[in-house]
């Protein structure tokens, strides 16, 4: 069975290519589905452009387990 997004058990992050930029990190189930519709303005605005510079900027993202 999946989790939720809303139970905060995982997260998609992308992680930084290089030292001097930003990683990014977003509440997803187990599958890695992100709820768009739970995200702020700016979590959807970063949320794409996370995946626009997959390669560029960030690694493919991957699902982790959230910190308790």
């Amino acid at each position: 069975m999946a989790h939720s997004s809303a139970d905060g058990a995982f997260e998609l992050r992308f992680d930084a290519l290089f030292a001097d930029r930003r990683s990014y990190s977003f509440p997803c189930d187990g599958m890695g589905r992100v709820d768009l519709d739970a995200l702020s303005e700016r979590g959807r605005l970063n949320y794409f452009y996370a995946r626009a510079m997959i390669g560029v900027e960030v690694a493919w993202p991957a699902v982790r387990c959230r910190a308790v």
